[in-house]
């Protein structure tokens, strides 16, 4: 595995509680900078948790708590004075079923930046067209931003909320099976999407297909439940590895189809 990466993010022995429930257990994890890290395995293992927990979202669930730590550029992300909101900021999210705002394309889009303080139109409307450009929509709109976004196709609907999210320039995206609720040519736009993004910046995708995890990744996490239930990291390594080489049983016994 290659370690002299730059690395973005980190969990440290990453435990994520639901009341006295354990949901994660013990996770250790990079996250590299300007890769693509897929997180596979089966259902219920932890895997939307182990996401959701890397920009504090698991918070908003009440009596859920963390032991271990996640560092965003070497900071602890629950260290005392940090700023939940710009922790967010920093690291966005896609869900797994589009959710566009029921208003229009363009106040979509704006609705971050406007959030920050951003007024001034034109710097609106640059924000607007280099985020469609950026989650390759704006031809499709450019013409319609004031058509509600509730309008467009699936896949549409899911490239709007990536640019929704990249309207506040972000440095990690992080994406619950973006592409579950499609079609199989939107997906394929959104995976080529991803392939761009990568460029500027760092993402975090939770997919259950295996073949869209070996297209789009560079490293992929593997997870299983352990005796108690809670999901635990069983292998992680660069995405080739593990689809062909994989150095635990497991990790191949899922991936061949055996489980899962």
């Amino acid at each position: 595995m290659t370690q002299s990466l730059p690395l973005k993010m980190e969990t440290r022995e990453l435990s994520v509680f639901y009341k006295k429930f354990r949901a994660v257990n013990g996770v250790s994890m990079p996250v590299y900078e300007h890769k693509v890290t897929a997180i596979i395995g089966p259902s219920g293992c932890g895997k939307s948790t182990l996401l959701r927990s890397l920009n504090r979202m698991n918070d908003l669930v009440p009596g859920s708590h963390i032991e271990g730590d996640i560092l965003l550029d070497g900071q602890s992300i629950y260290d005392a004075g940090v700023d939940v909101v710009d922790v967010r900021r920093r690291v966005g999210m896609v869900f797994q079923r589009p959710n566009p705002f029921p208003m229009s394309i363009y106040d979509n889009v704006v609705y971050g930046p406007r959030l920050y303080g951003i007024k001034k139109k034109a710097v609106l409307d640059e924000i607007v067209e280099s985020s469609l450009r950026g989650a390759a929509l704006w031809e499709d709109v450019k013409d319609k931003l004031k058509q509600s976004g509730m309008a467009l196709s699936g896949g549409q609907q899911q490239r709007l909320c990536i640019a929704r999210a990249i309207a506040i320039q972000p440095e990690v995206l992080l994406m619950d099976e973006p592409a579950s609720a499609l079609d199989p040519i939107a997906t394929l736009r959104i995976e080529e999407l991803i392939q761009e993004l990568k460029r500027n910046y760092t993402i975090v995708i939770v997919t259950h297909n295996m073949q869209q995890a070996a297209r789009v990744s560079d490293y992929t996490a593997f997870m299983m439940m352990n005796e108690e239930r809670a999901g635990e990291l069983v292998e992680f390594d660069e995405t080739p590895v593990i689809f062909t080489t994989p150095k635990d049983q497991r990790t191949e016994d899922y991936i061949t189809g055996r489980f899962g």
